[in-house]
């Protein structure tokens, strides 16, 4: 402690050592915080305008607006909810499958299937999305919850396969062979020894595939619009609106699920799950 005090005092630069560091994390918890600081200020808003930095009045009227029978946001949170489920299902369906066989099997250009799961995140979406619509008209998918859920299934398979194969990676072999030699079948193997310990990360992908459903707006405006309503489209209508109460609350219920879903897959991936993805 003396030899500190010492050298701060030979040398006063040195004892301004935090004062950058102070500004760059004050930088960056503003960038970070105020926004949504922001965010919440609109949610309870009555009169807000320039040149007031604050709101005027305070209230929750707005609330009562977006939940009255009216106001559209409970159709649009349950099709969100009941579209994020289905995703994740018929996700989980295709990717445990798949990503077991990924993880156990000498696949043939294993890398090259993985990379396949990817080509939907490689083009613009804007495109893509145009000619789905036009293909899901002519079949009579366009403005129903299948068809928005089908759309969605097409993203949420790249987060649902990668980290399934990842998950079975992590699984030593050698157990799944210890059930089998005391006299299990190889499908009782995989649901009483593989299942299980894989379960951790395939929630996690669960959860992965239900944000990016719950967030998905161009897929669920050129496929399900205007018969499917969901949490983006009504907050993309009030935002270009103008009414900035009603989007601030619709983004917040958006966001809510988001940060307490990123807390669980924090304990659930593991760092031996997390090193194996993509390989």
């Amino acid at each position: 402690m003396t030899a500190a005090r010492n050298s701060a005092a030979r040398n006063p630069l040195a004892a301004l050592w935090w004062v950058p560091r102070g500004i760059i994390f004050g930088l960056m918890a503003f960038f970070i915080f105020g926004p949504l600081f922001n965010l919440l200020l609109w949610t309870v808003a009555e009169k807000w305008y320039f040149p007031y930095s604050l709101p005027l009045e305070y209230g929750f009227s707005s609330w009562a607006k977006v939940f009255a029978p009216r106001g559209g946001a409970m159709e649009s949170l349950t099709n969100s909810l009941v579209v994020a489920l289905l995703t994740v299902v018929v996700s989980l369906l295709l990717a445990i499958p798949a990503g077991y066989a990924l993880a156990r099997l000498k696949l043939p250009f294993r890398g090259l299937i993985l990379l396949a799961f990817l080509i939907p995140q490689a083009f613009p979406n804007l495109t893509v999305y145009v000619n789905i619509a036009r293909i899901f008209y002519e079949i009579k998918l366009n403005g129903t919850i299948p068809g928005v859920v089908l759309v969605h299934v097409s993203h949420g398979l790249v987060y649902a396969v990668w980290i399934a194969t990842a998950a079975f990676s992590a699984i030593d072999v050698e157990l799944e062979q210890a059930a089998r030699n005391i006299g299990a079948g190889a499908f009782r193997a995989f649901l009483d020894v593989t299942l299980p310990l894989a379960a951790p990360g395939l929630m996690a992908s669960a959860i992965f595939v239900f944000l990016e459903s719950l967030d998905e707006f161009t897929g669920s405006y050129f496929v399900g619009a205007p018969d499917v309503n969901m949490l983006p489209l009504l907050l993309y209508t009030t935002a270009a609106g103008g009414n900035y109460q009603i989007a601030s609350i619709t983004a917040l219920l958006l966001l809510v699920p988001s940060l307490v879903f990123m807390l669980i897959v924090e304990r659930f991936l593991k760092a031996d799950v997390l090193s194996r993805v993509g390989h």
